[in-house]
C-alpha cells in the first residue's frame, strides 16, 4: 500500500531538511541583481542571478544595517545570510543579513571589523560627544578645494551669515596619502582655534571614501578638541568618521546648515523680541500712568487745602447770598418807606403852609381849633411856610363850613 502526503507535509519536511543542513545555515551568494524592489514596510525583495540559474532573495527591515549602500538591478554583490524554506509557498530562498558589492567585500569587511573594535573602545559613546554651539565666528572646514562639496559648504554657510570667517584646508580626500591629509587638516584647524569643524567630501564607491574609514582618522577625530560634523558621501553611506564625531550630517550641504545659524532668521527673531518687549513696557507704562493719575486725583479730593478752599467758597457763596438778602431786603423797605412818606407827606401840618394854610397855636403852643379857645386879647403864633405871625385877638366869630 502506497503512503500519500499532503502538500503540507511535503513542504513541512523539505523546510526540515533545510533547517537541519550546516551549509545553509551561513552561506554567501555571488551573483547580479535583478527585481529589485524596496517594500514600503522597509523589506528589500530581489533576486539573485548568473548564468546558470536564479536565486529568490529577501532582506527583512531589522537587517538593513548590513547594507552600506543602496542596491539596484544590475549590480554585482555579495549576499550572506541562510538559505530556507517559505513553507506556504513551497519555494526556498536566501535571508539576506549582509550585503556587499562584489569587489568591496575585502574593504567592508575592514570596515565592520575596525567598527567594531573602535565600538568596543568606547570612541562611539554618546557621552564623548561634544555639543555644536548655536553661534559660531569661525567655521574650518577640511575637504578638496575644488569640488561641488566645498562650493556647497560655502554657498550655503555665507548665505545663512555672510559675515562668518570660512577657514579650509584643502586636504586630500581620496587615494593615496588622503587619510593623513585629512588628519593633518583637523589637527590644524584644532590648534588655530575654529568653532566647528566640518569635515568631508561628496559621494562615491566604498573605495572612494574608504580614507574617512582609516583609523588614524578616527582617532583624529577623537581626540580633537573642537566640535567635529561629519560630512561624508550621500544620505546612505556611512563611514567611520560618522560614528565618531560630534555629529554626522547626510550631505555637505546639511553640515553647513547644522553648523551656521541663520543670522537674519536670528535678527527677526530678536526684532520681534524686542517689539513685543517694547509694547509690553509700554503698556506698563501705560498703566502706571493711568494709576497716578487716579491717585492724584485721589489724593486731591482728600487734601485739607483742597477742602479748606471748597469750605472758603462756601462761606463766601453763603456771604454773598446774606448781603444778597440784606440788601433786597433794604430796597423792599426804603420802597415801603417811600410810600408811606408819600402817604403821610399830605397828612403833615408842615405841609398845608404850602397850600395857603397856616397853623395856629396858642402860647402853650397848643393848636386852636375852634373858637371857643381864642378869647379876645390872647396872644397867638400863626406858623406859615416862612416863619410865625405873632396876633392879638380882637375878636371873633363862629361859622359852620361844610367839610
Amino acid at each position: 500500500m502506497k503512503t500519500v502526503y499532503s502538500v503540507g507535509q511535503v513542504n513541512r519536511y523539505v523546510k526540515n531538511m533545510f533547517v537541519q543542513d550546516f551549509v545553509l545555515k551561513k552561506i554567501y551568494v555571488k551573483g547580479e541583481v535583478s527585481n529589485c524592489k524596496y517594500h514600503p514596510s522597509g523589506h528589500i525583495y530581489f533576486s539573485l542571478k548568473d548564468e546558470t540559474g536564479v536565486l529568490s532573495c529577501v532582506m527583512f527591515a531589522g537587517h538593513r544595517r548590513g547594507l552600506a549602500f543602496r542596491m539596484k538591478d544590475g549590480d554585482q554583490v555579495v549576499a550572506g545570510g541562510a538559505v530556507d524554506v517559505y513553507e506556504r509557498d513551497g519555494r526556498y530562498q536566501l535571508y539576506a543579513r549582509e550585503i556587499t558589492q562584489e569587489g568591496s567585500g575585502v574593504l567592508y569587511e575592514r570596515f565592520l571589523a575596525l567598527k567594531s573594535e573602535l565600538e568596543e573602545m568606547g570612541m562611539f559613546a554618546q557621552e564623548y560627544k561634544q555639543p555644536i554651539p548655536r553661534f559660531i565666528k569661525k567655521l574650518g572646514v577640511v575637504t578638496a578645494p575644488t569640488g561641488a562639496a566645498v562650493q556647497d559648504i560655502r554657498n550655503i554657510s555665507l548665505r545663512r551669515d555672510p559675515y562668518l570667517q570660512i577657514i579650509l584646508y584643502p586636504a586630500l580626500v581620496q587615494g593615496e596619502g588622503a587619510a593623513d591629509s585629512i588628519v593633518k587638516g583637523i589637527q590644524m584647524l584644532d590648534r588655530y582655534g575654529v568653532d566647528v569643524i566640518i569635515a568631508g567630501r561628496g559621494g562615491g564607491s566604498m573605495e572612494d571614501l574608504w580614507a574617512f574609514n582609516e583609523e588614524k582618522v578616527a582617532r583624529a577625530i577623537f581626540e580633537c578638541r573642537t566640535p567635529l560634523i561629519s560630512a561624508v558621501g550621500h544620505e546612505t553611506d556611512f563611514t567611520i568618521a560618522d560614528f565618531v564625531a560630534d555629529l554626522r550630517a547626510p550631505t555637505p550641504s546639511a553640515a553647513a546648515e547644522l553648523a551656521v545659524e541663520n543670522r537674519r532668521k536670528i535678527m527677526e527673531t530678536a526684532e520681534g523680541y524686542r517689539e513685543r518687549l517694547r509694547r509690553g513696557m509700554q503698556a506698563r507704562i501705560d498703566l502706571y500712568n493711568l494709576r497716578l493719575e487716579q491717585e492724584k486725583l485721589r489724593f486731591q479730593y482728600l487734601s485739607p487745602e483742597s477742602r479748606l478752599r471748597e469750605k472758603r467758597q462756601m462761606l463766601l457763596d453763603y456771604e454773598n447770598a446774606v448781603r444778597g438778602a440784606m440788601e433786597w431786603k433794604i430796597r423792599e423797605n426804603r420802597h415801603r418807606l417811600g410810600i408811606f412818606l408819600e402817604r403821610y407827606k399830605g397828612l403833615s401840618p408842615l405841609g398845608k403852609p404850602n397850600q395857603g394854610y397856616a397853623f395856629v397855636s396858642d402860647q402853650k403852643g397848643c393848636a386852636v381849633k375852634s373858637v371857643s379857645q381864642a378869647r379876645p386879647g390872647e396872644m397867638l403864633d400863626i406858623s406859615v411856610t416862612d416863619g410865625v405871625i405873632e396876633a392879638r385877638i380882637t375878636g371873633s366869630r363862629k361859622e359852620k363850613w361844610n367839610i
